[in-house]
């Protein structure tokens, strides 16, 4: 297989967590990445590593062992906040343009080709490229609507299911303190910090 991208190894690495909807210990990722999504054992940290930077992907240590996860709901956060700075950049690259037109018009006047003159021609000019620049990033976010959508519709229920999924780890554990040491319910829960009202979420 032809040698992957860093950009391809990320989105790569995105995808099991998004389809998955689990935690993983990085031991996990180096034996799925390679076999399910083509990215070699060595780069699995590395690429871990930078989408967790960028706070694409979640990451907490737990006694000696790092666990990484990612819901389509941070993704979808963190697009809309790329997507509202590229506007309001767009909108006062836009409003510059407009001014300077006007300062342009103004010192056309007389057609005397002046300093001022070729200095603002050149900073529109630059103006221009930046705001092309801007506008095909902007449609690039656009043109993810259609998943965004459907990332929103999800979100919801991966978040109740993780939860409730930790819900059952913790009422299985009590369960075995409560037959292993004969400990009431109430008193371990009120030495792990549980909640009285603790339960699934409908």
């Amino acid at each position: 297989m032809q040698g992957l991208s860093a950009e391809e190894k990320r989105a790569r690495m995105m995808e099991i967590f998004f389809e998955t909807k689990d935690v993983f210990q990085l031991k996990d990722m180096e034996k799925i990445a390679p076999k399910e999504k083509g990215i070699t054992a060595m780069s699995v940290k590395e690429v871990l590593q930078s989408l967790v930077d960028d706070g694409m992907v979640d990451c907490e240590r737990i006694g000696t062992s790092n666990y990484y996860w990612a819901f389509p709901s941070k993704a979808l956060h963190s697009r809309k906040r790329k997507l509202e700075v590229l506007e309001s950049q767009l909108s006062e690259g836009n409003q510059k343009h407009t001014n300077l037109q006007k300062s342009i018009e103004k010192a056309k006047i007389g057609r005397h080709e002046t300093e001022e003159r070729t200095m603002l021609a050149k900073e529109l000019s630059s103006l221009r490229d930046q705001r092309e620049q801007l506008k095909a990033e902007v449609e690039k976010y656009k043109e993810c609507d259609p998943q965004v959508v459907e990332e929103i519709r999800q979100a919801n229920k991966v978040a109740k299911e993780a939860a409730n999924r930790w819900t059952d780890n913790i009422f299985a554990i009590r369960s075995w303190a409560k037959r292993k040491f004969g400990f009431e319910e109430n008193k371990i829960d009120k030495n792990f910090g549980i909640p009285e009202d603790f339960d699934y979420i409908d």
